[in-house]
């Protein structure tokens, strides 16, 4: 069983199954990406004092960028809610409870609406700030030195680590641009494509039926 700075990854059945299933449908440049989000979901976890299954976290990390693969290129759902579906269907098939099903579901399927995440069951927080550490360094300096130096040596990030993920991001979303509306998703796309232009809710507002008078 693998452990990085006092955290292991669960010697189950359902773990072994779940990173074998996103290892070989991801790669493993998502499947490092998911290890770490794991890792740093639940350092972060241990370090708060929260009680949660190390279980369900490492199934949703393992699945929270499921709907960025190949299989998902004529989808036109957000992608996290194809990686939500995705584990609810492992997870089913598994026999595992509907209410811990759910929670593993939400828990991915917000898990990049900020805000929203933090004030839910601790799955669903850890996952989202175990992603925006590993993404973007959320949190960074609330983890210990010895904490980023374990998880880096065992699952280090790649030196173009930035450019190729959104590159992933892209890949996945461009034919679903308007899924990425709303969210921090938007300035993927934008940034890779000059002609995706950001949705403007306050223009939404002021050229509705009703603003136009129907």
């Amino acid at each position: 069983m693998e452990e990085v700075s006092g955290i292991g990854v669960p010697h189950t059945q359902l773990a072994q199954d779940a990173a074998r299933l996103v290892r070989e449908t991801e790669g493993e440049f998502l499947f490092q990406h998911s290890t770490r989000v794991y890792f740093w979901g639940a350092l972060a976890g241990k370090r708060k004092g929260l009680s949660f299954d190390l279980e369900f976290l490492y199934v949703a990390a393992m699945f929270h960028d499921f709907g960025l693969t190949e299989s998902y290129g004529e989808s036109h759902r957000r992608f996290e809610v194809d990686g939500a579906n995705a584990a609810r269907d492992f997870l089913r098939s598994h026999g595992i409870q509907e209410a811990d099903t759910e929670k593993v579901w939400l828990a991915i399927a917000l898990h990049t609406t900020n805000g929203i995440s933090p004030n839910l069951f601790p799955i669903a927080a850890l996952l989202a700030e175990g992603a925006n550490m590993d993404l973007v360094g959320a949190g960074y300096d609330d983890f210990t030195a010895a904490e980023r130096s374990a998880v880096e040596a065992a699952h280090p990030h790649p030196a173009r680590f930035a450019d190729d993920f959104m590159q992933a991001l892209y890949d996945s979303l461009k034919h679903r641009p308007e899924t990425t509306q709303g969210t921090g998703l938007a300035d993927v796309m934008a940034y890779k494509d000059q002609s995706f232009r950001r949705r403007d809710f306050s223009g939404l507002m002021r050229t509705s039926h009703w603003a136009r008078g129907r």
